[in-house]
């Protein structure tokens, strides 16, 4: 009955110390989406706020890489 018991602790202490693991991944995940949300953001902020001619939002104007 003892060796149950000892065996059930033993495991419940490594699902205790994996939950934990799992979330602090979480937790790291959330904070680098949270990051790269904010950078897009930014981005998104930057390529819409830009002036355009018409000249450059046209792709027959633009000049081909091989040139």
């Amino acid at each position: 009955m003892d060796d149950r018991l000892d065996e059930l602790e033993i495991k419940l202490a490594f699902q205790e110390d994996l939950l934990e693991t799992l979330n602090l991944t979480v937790a790291r995940q959330q904070r680098q989406l949270d990051l790269l949300q904010e950078q897009f953001r930014a981005l998104y902020q930057q390529v819409t706020s830009a002036p355009s001619t018409a000249a450059e939002s046209n792709p027959q104007h633009e000049i081909p890489p091989h040139y």
